[in-house]
This record gives structure tokens, C-alpha cells and sequence, in this order.
């Protein structure tokens, strides 16, 4: 049992590890070269594997690696200096929890939902959530 928990642990982990590699790419992946850039686009948003990057880009499996790993550290640094990530997930939290607190006010007080600035607000917020 415990070896299926590790596993299911160490298996997270890697989907972690990919989401945020992901996102990091989303925000910082034009300051990188184009090369690391195209290679951590092929590996993290086309899922391709290093043999099928080497292959593709005629480079070894190796180079494909340690590409991605320099790709990794430029992007974590970027994240560590300028925060925008950070910043990104705080303003979604806030939206979100300001959502749901006009939604239990919603529930409170009878007859709010047909409040015309209720209605503006809840709408305000769903469109930034939907443009984040």
C-alpha cells in the first residue's frame, strides 16, 4: 500500500511539475533564446519526449536535456525576480474568494440578486476571471 502512495506521490509531483513548468513558459518563455524556448514549447505544451526533440530539431537526446534544464533555471530565476506568477495566482484567489462572498451574500439577503451593482459587480468578476 505504501508503495502506491509513493508512486501516486512521485506521479503528482511530475504533474506539478509540468503545469508550473507550463505556466512559467507562458509568462517568461519570450525572454528565453528562441532555442530554449522552442525546445521547452515542443516538450512541456507539445509533449513531446527528448528522443522525439532530438530527432526532430537534429540535436542529441542529450542537448534536448540539459536545454530544457538550463530552460528551467532561466525561467525559475525570472519568476523569482519579476513575481508575476505569483501575482497572477493571488489576483485569481482574490477574484475568486470575492465571488464567492457575493455568492453567500446572494444567499443572506433575499431579493440582492436582482440588485442592479450586484449584477455588474458578479459580471465585472466573472469577465476578468475569463480573461485570466
Amino acid at each position: 500500500m505504501k508503495d502506491n502512495s509513493k508512486a501516486d506521490s512521485e506521479l503528482l509531483d511530475i504533474r506539478r511539475d509540468l503545469i508550473d513548468t507550463a505556466i512559467l513558459l507562458d509568462f517568461y518563455g519570450l525572454l528565453l533564446t528562441s532555442r530554449q524556448f522552442e525546445i521547452l514549447d515542443l516538450h512541456y505544451n507539445s509533449d513531446l519526449s527528448l528522443g522525439e526533440i532530438a530527432e526532430d530539431l537534429g540535436i542529441s537526446r542529450q542537448a534536448a536535456h540539459d536545454t530544457i534544464r538550463k530552460g528551467k533555471t532561466a525561467l525559475a530565476d525570472y519568476e523569482e525576480r519579476l513575481g508575476l506568477v505569483k501575482r497572477f495566482r493571488a489576483q485569481e484567489n482574490n477574484i475568486r474568494e470575492a465571488l464567492s462572498c457575493l455568492k453567500n451574500l446572494e444567499k443572506r439577503m433575499d431579493g440582492v440578486a436582482q440588485n442592479d451593482d450586484y449584477i455588474r459587480a458578479i459580471g465585472k468578476l466573472n469577465e476578468i476571471m475569463d480573461t485570466l
